[in-house]
């Protein structure tokens, strides 16, 4: 079992940069992908960013170039810094942890509004 808690969220004007970070704990070692999901409102659930065990990352079309994810091993941190916010960012951001199979964990979510 993993345990995931987001932080960082926040209002910010668009153009504005915040950092989300996402502490797991628990089975870590069992951790093979991380990433972070968003749900606009209104809207479903979508992949913002993606990163592997082994350093690969992966990020949606709207963020690229302006999201960058990042993990800090030594603190079992998965970090999402987004640069030059558009409104069109709002939305609810998720962490989420999978082992490569069946296993996956989520975190509680964080908002991020970005205002005009």
């Amino acid at each position: 079992q993993v345990q995931l808690v987001e932080s960082g969220g926040g209002l910010v004007q668009a153009g504005g940069s915040l950092r989300l970070s996402c502490a797991a704990s628990g089975s870590t070692f069992a951790i093979k992908t991380f990433g972070w999901y968003r749900q606009p409102p209104g809207k479903q659930r979508e992949l913002v960013a993606t990163l592997s065990s082994g350093g690969h990352t992966n990020y949606a079309d709207a963020v690229k170039g302006r999201f960058t994810i990042s993990r800090v091993s030594a603190k079992n941190t998965v970090d999402l810094q987004m640069n030059s916010l558009k409104p069109e960012d709002t939305a609810v951001y998720y962490c989420k942890v999978s082992n490569g199979l069946a296993y996956a964990a989520w975190g509680q979510g964080t908002q991020v509004t970005v205002s005009t």
